[in-house]
């Protein structure tokens, strides 16, 4: 009686340069043997490679010093020298801004006194990179602040002191407050010894100071007791996500018109029998879900017939996703989990993957529409985090979608896609779009996504190099080693930056 709902590559063609661009081409070629020749030596004494993160970086560095520290070696006369090389290369390679300059001018772009101190022993075993090990905890620095907090996605973050008492006696308590509320929201920490300038900038004077970020709002500011239900409770206050009460006389409305959206439904039928899901917990779902699912509840105490209905004789959860039926067997995924992220991560991985562009539609769909674009190589989406790309992108107007280049390789080939990578098309035809270089993190491509629309910046190849143009163009000549490489914002009549290593091969 149930309702049924409407619940092997070709080589890149060579391309023949003109004066100006062979002229330019041979000015790089010193700056990129050099680079070659000396840009690994740093990354060798961490013993990381050259698209290592912060974070990792940080944790290299840390084992070296326990270790190599002259306080650990007190008879070893070369200890201090040799720690000092170590700690420089840290230095260097935490900065985003040296580590730029190291990764395209080697040493030789540096200030000579760079690491020319270091910490003791003891700072380096309790008080270095508290939170590099915990992988629900996001550490932000300079680079990556903006980028974060102006994703769209929730964020609350603790900017500490490594020299501070309370700060350590509240890093378990954070650690365990970043578990119970991973997925739902982001939680990200910001050291501001190695940050000053950014907490400066953003009134931090005291220590610890929690702030939550929330798209087109003013910074929150945590002024109550530092326990992890009162993190908690202070949070969920944030995720104002609706989570609807379904019954008889709202419920077939509800979800036609999310289904008409592409949008499916997690509902939890609750009566005296059997476990559904509590307030908080649908709450949280809601705000993971966010664009993606709607969260509702019905009440099988007074709604029993409409309950029975969906075949719910007792307490149960289930996934309708669009166009899911109770008469179509195994449409409908039944959850037999009541925690938040066990659900989320089965309903993520139910979700259709990112919409597959091909050569014969790629054209047609890209002329005059936004699209973030991941191309991929044989494989899915690197992560099922790209899911919620589109959800986070919606209001911007930008569509999601991917290309596989191995079997589409002429058309990446055309692109010069050479590896897996996330670019933009900004409606303006299939030539006019920019690749992202930076961290391959939701927070870090949706900030990207949202900018690249609307600036004057294109990925220059060869065969739509300016070299025969009259009016001034900017270009940014880079080789991307690693993907930290953000673009110059400079305002000029056309601004542009080319792919070095990708293009001009």
């Amino acid at each position: 009686m149930g309702h049924r709902f409407d619940l092997g590559a070709r080589r890149p063609r060579a391309v023949q340069a003109t004066p100006p661009l062979l002229l330019l081409l041979l000015l790089l070629l010193p700056l990129l043997v050099m680079v070659l020749a000396e840009g690994g030596d740093y990354y060798e004494l961490l013993g990381v490679n050259r698209e290592a993160t912060t974070r990792e970086i940080r944790q290299a560095f840390k084992k070296l010093a326990l270790t190599m520290h002259p306080d650990k070696n007190p008879g070893d006369a070369s200890a201090h020298d040799r720690f000092l090389k170590v700690n420089r290369a840290y230095e260097v390679l935490k900065d985003e801004d040296l580590r730029k300059k190291y990764d395209k001018y080697g040493e030789k772009g540096l200030d000579e006194q760079q690491g020319g101190r270091y910490e003791s022993w003891n700072f380096y075993r309790y008080d270095f990179g508290i939170y590099d090990d915990d992988l629900e905890i996001i550490t932000l620095d300079s680079g990556d602040f903006e980028a974060a907090v102006n994703s769209g996605e929730m964020w609350f973050i603790n900017f500490y002191s490594p020299r501070c008492s309370h700060c350590h006696q509240l890093a378990p308590t954070w650690r365990d407050f970043a578990k119970e509320m991973d997925g739902v929201i982001r939680i990200g920490a910001v050291n501001c010894g190695d940050n000053n300038h950014l907490c400066r900038r953003r009134g931090i004077n005291s220590y610890p100071s929690l702030y939550l970020f929330k798209a087109a709002q003013k910074p929150e500011k945590f002024h109550g007791d530092r326990s992890k239900d009162e993190l908690v409770r202070f949070t969920m206050k944030f995720i104002t996500t609706a989570v609807t009460r379904l019954w008889q006389g709202n419920v077939f409305a509800e979800v036609e018109t999310a289904f008409s959206s592409g949008i499916g439904w997690i509902i939890t039928f609750c009566s005296d029998t059997g476990d559904c899901l509590e307030p908080r917990t649908r709450q949280k779902l809601a705000g993971m879900l966010d664009g993606l699912v709607k969260v509702g509840w019905m009440d099988c105490v007074t709604e029993e017939q409409l309950c029975l209905s969906f075949q719910v004789n007792g307490g149960a959860t289930a996934l309708f996703p669009p166009e899911s039926s109770l008469d179509l067997q195994g449409s409908v995924l039944w959850l037999k989990t009541l925690d938040s992220k066990e659900i989320y991560t089965q309903v993520i991985e139910h979700l259709p993957d990112l919409e597959l562009l091909t050569t014969h539609s790629f054209q047609s769909k890209l002329s005059h529409h936004r699209w973030l674009v991941s191309f991929t190589f044989g494989h899915r989406s690197s992560s099922n985090d790209y899911k919620k790309l589109q959800a986070r992108l919606r209001d911007d107007h930008i569509q999601v979608g991917r290309v596989d280049c191995l079997t589409d390789s002429q058309l990446c080939q055309s692109l010069y896609i050479q590896k897996p990578c996330v670019a933009v098309f900004k409606g303006l035809g299939i030539h006019d779009f920019e690749i992202h270089h930076g961290k391959d993190v939701l927070y870090s491509i949706v900030a990207f996504a949202k900018d690249s629309v609307g600036a004057h910046v294109t990925t220059l190849r060869p065969d739509n190099f300016p070299s025969d143009r009259k009016e001034p163009w900017l270009v940014d000549f880079f080789a991307p080693v690693s993907q930290r490489h953000a673009r110059v914002h400079t305002h000029t009549h056309t601004h542009t930056h080319t792919d070095v290593s990708g293009e001009f091969r």
